[in-house]
C-alpha cells in the first residue's frame, strides 16, 4: 500500500524556483512583450463575437475604386461611425427605438430575433457599417435589403393603433433615433471632440440616408435631433418595449462577453433623457459616466478604429493618418485574392 505520509525531502533539496517539489519550467511562461497584444486580442474578440453572425460587409469594397459612398473620406459621419463609441450608440438607439409602441409591435410580432437575437443584431451592425462606409453600390443593396425586410410588416400595435414599416414617420423614428445615439455616444465618451458645427454637420450628412429610406422628418440640426425624439408625443411603454428592455439588458452572451456588454448597456443608459429612462424603467448611477468612458478608452486601446473605415479610405484613395487603425480592414480586390 502507498503511503501517505509527508516526504522527508528537506526544503534545499528541492530544484530551483519549485514549490512543492515541481520545477517551474521558465520556458513555458509567455513572452511578457507580446502580453499586451493577446490581451487586446481577446478583448476585441469578445466584443466583436456578437456582431459576427453573418456575413462580413465591405468584403468587396475594393471594387468601387474612388466612390465616396454617401459621405466620403472628409465627413464627419466616417470620423463619428469609425470610433468604439458606436458600440454604446448602437445599444443606445435600440433602446430608444423600443420606446414607439408602433415601432416596436413591428419588431415584437414580424421579427425573429427571440429565435435568432444574434442575427439580427449582426444585420444591424451590417446595415450601418454598410451605410456609413460602403460604396454607393454597397450602400444601395444595404437599404434595399432592409426595404423588402420592412415590406409588409405592418399591424395593430397593442393600444390599437396601426403600423406600417415603411411609413415615413415611423422610419423617421427607426433612422432619427440611431443617428441621434451615435452622436450622443461619441460626444459623452469620445476623446475626439466636435464642436457644434461639427455635430450639425453629421446631422445633415444623416439626412441623406435618411431620405433614401423615405423618412420624414428628419431634423437638421443636433439639437433639432434632439429635441425632436425628447418632445415627440406616441413615446410611452408597451409589452414590446418590455420585451425589448429585457433582451437589451441581458442578450445571450457568453461569459467572455456579458461582463463588458453590461458595462455598455450601463454607458448607454447614461446618456438617456429623464423622460426616456423613467419609460424604460431604467435607473442611471453617477459612476456610469466614468464606466462610459473608460471602457471607449479600452476599446480604443484593444481595438483601434473601425477596420471598414480604413478600408473605405483604401478605397478612395484617401491617407489613412486620420485614424488608429489596429485591424486589418474586410475588404478584399475582385481580382486576384477574391475567395483567398
Amino acid at each position: 500500500m502507498a503511503s501517505h505520509s509527508p516526504s522527508t525531502r528537506s526544503p534545499s533539496s528541492r530544484p530551483p524556483g519549485s514549490r512543492s517539489g515541481r520545477a517551474l519550467d521558465l520556458r513555458n511562461l509567455p513572452d511578457p512583450r507580446v502580453l499586451p497584444d493577446r490581451v487586446r486580442d481577446r478583448i476585441a474578440g469578445a466584443v466583436a463575437e456578437p456582431f459576427g453572425h453573418g456575413d462580413p460587409p465591405l468584403v468587396h469594397t475594393l471594387d468601387h475604386r474612388g466612390d465616396p459612398g454617401l459621405f466620403g473620406p472628409g465627413s464627419v459621419t466616417w470620423r463619428v461611425m469609425g470610433r468604439t463609441t458606436t458600440f454604446i450608440g448602437g445599444i443606445r438607439g435600440l433602446l430608444i427605438q423600443a420606446l414607439h409602441p408602433e415601432v416596436v409591435a413591428g419588431v415584437d410580432q414580424h421579427s425573429r430575433y427571440r429565435e435568432d437575437p444574434l442575427g439580427r443584431l449582426s444585420r444591424t451592425a451590417h446595415y450601418v457599417t454598410a451605410t456609413a462606409f460602403g460604396s454607393m453600390p454597397e450602400a444601395e443593396e444595404a437599404i434595399a435589403f432592409v426595404r423588402r425586410r420592412h415590406r409588409g410588416v405592418e399591424g395593430i400595435s397593442h393600444r390599437g393603433r396601426s403600423y406600417d414599416a415603411d411609413r415615413p414617420d415611423l422610419a423617421a423614428w427607426v433612422h432619427n433615433a440611431l443617428a441621434a445615439s451615435f452622436l450622443a455616444t461619441h460626444r459623452a465618451y469620445s476623446r475626439h471632440v466636435l464642436t457644434t458645427a461639427e455635430a450639425d454637420q453629421f446631422v445633415t450628412e444623416q439626412r441623406r440616408l435618411g431620405a433614401l429610406l423615405d423618412a420624414d422628418p428628419l431634423p437638421g440640426t443636433a439639437a433639432g435631433l434632439d429635441a425632436w425624439l425628447a418632445e415627440h408625443p406616441a413615446v410611452g411603454p408597451s409589452p414590446g418595449m418590455e420585451e425589448a428592455v429585457a433582451f437589451l439588458r441581458d442578450p445571450p452572451l457568453g461569459r467572455a462577453q456579458t461582463a463588458g456588454y453590461r458595462v455598455l448597456f450601463r454607458a448607454a443608459v447614461a446618456t438617456l433623457p429623464d423622460r426616456f429612462c423613467d419609460v424604460l424603467g431604467l435607473s442611471r448611477h453617477r459612476v456610469d459616466h466614468a464606466l462610459g468612458a473608460g471602457s471607449d478608452r479600452l476599446l480604443g486601446w484593444a481595438m483601434g478604429d473601425s477596420p471598414a473605415w480604413r478600408a473605405a479610405l483604401e478605397r478612395t484613395g484617401a491617407a489613412q493618418d486620420v485614424g488608429n487603425f489596429r485591424r486589418a480592414g474586410p475588404a478584399r480586390e475582385a481580382s486576384g485574392s477574391r475567395g483567398e
